[in-house]
């Protein structure tokens, strides 16, 4: 049975960057060109690139990622020190799963962090200091890696949440995870209870980062839904599919090899979802190395460490 990890409130949340200045030497636009007098049609922005190239991040990449949050590794082993000390360990542990595809580097960082009391607003979660998101975003950015940002949101709803990282989320190479463990349902607490997400929650947040991929022309992005337990996701059938997204139905769960096969095999769903699997360096027994992880049928395409 999964332990239940409650962070404590994260220290030195602080107000978030100032917005950037504007440009020294601003440009005027071109004038509109016409054809027999009307008006050309535009052409539409070409769509960026991800970090490594293309705008498809499935099937040419595998992912792996480090999981857990700014400052501390009481969450898992990102947080364990600064991302320029972290990313080389990252790949290291990232080079056996290529496999037959090309292997992509990816932090998962915690971005809002579920509370055991219920804060100014009530809904015991916190969002870290928008500052240190921004210093993983840009490390992730200069090094060719992706980022997903995860929400733990408490008794508050995923969309507000993701909302409040819309500045990050049009940036190419960042997505989105949703944990359910930590949303909470009315009158519960973060880490005495397992929480749950309803699909229609989750089809407003994917539908919210599909409309950000088409508007800004962005490659496509990371969409996590992290699970344990069938009751996290009760009506996983009804969660749509939205395009510009690499919807991941991400496996969690430590314990014996044993433990975790039975819960892979239970709750993976291929046919609607690209795989994901965690690995546990600490709490996992005889952990699974990246060659029995590719013997994995369907082999997973996102793997996390915490």
């Amino acid at each position: 049975m999964r332990r239940i990890v409650l962070a404590g409130l994260v220290t030195a949340l602080l107000a978030g960057c100032g917005a950037e200045s504007p440009p020294e030497n601003e440009t005027r636009p071109a004038p509109t060109q016409t054809i027999g007098g009307e008006p050309a049609a535009k052409k539409p922005a070409p769509r960026a690139q991800l970090p490594l190239g293309g705008t498809a991040i499935f099937p040419k990449y595998r992912v792996v990622a480090y999981y857990g949050t700014a400052g501390t590794g009481t969450l898992g082993v990102l947080g364990e020190a600064a991302p320029d000390k972290m990313l080389p360990k990252l790949r290291r542990a990232a080079r056996g799963f290529a496999g037959d595809r090309k292997v992509q580097a990816a932090y998962e960082l915690i971005a809002t962090v579920a509370q055991a009391k219920p804060g100014k607003d009530g809904d015991y979660s916190q969002m870290i200091d928008e500052r240190k998101i921004k210093q993983y975003v840009d490390h992730a950015r200069k090094n060719k890696v992706l980022i997903i940002l995860d929400l733990q949101p408490g008794r508050g709803r995923f969309l507000p949440q993701a909302e409040r990282l819309e500045k990050f989320l049009v940036q190419p190479h960042v997505g989105l995870a949703l944990d359910p463990e930590w949303r909470m349902p009315k009158g519960k607490v973060p880490g005495k209870t397992i929480g749950t997400v309803g699909a229609a929650e989750v089809n407003e947040v994917s539908a919210y980062v599909s409309g950000l991929v088409r508007r800004h022309a962005l490659p496509e992005k990371l969409f996590v839904l992290h699970q344990f337990r069938s009751s996290m996701l009760p009506d996983v059938q009804r969660i749509a599919k939205r395009p510009g997204l690499a919807m991941v139905q991400h496996v969690d769960g430590f314990g014996t090899r044993a433990e975790k096969n039975a819960t892979w095999h239970r709750l993976r769903r291929p046919k609607q979802f690209h795989l994901g699997y965690k690995l546990f360096y600490d709490e996992d027994v005889k952990r699974y190395q990246a060659k029995d992880v590719l013997r994995f049928k369907p082999v997973p395409e996102l793997i996390s460490f915490q």
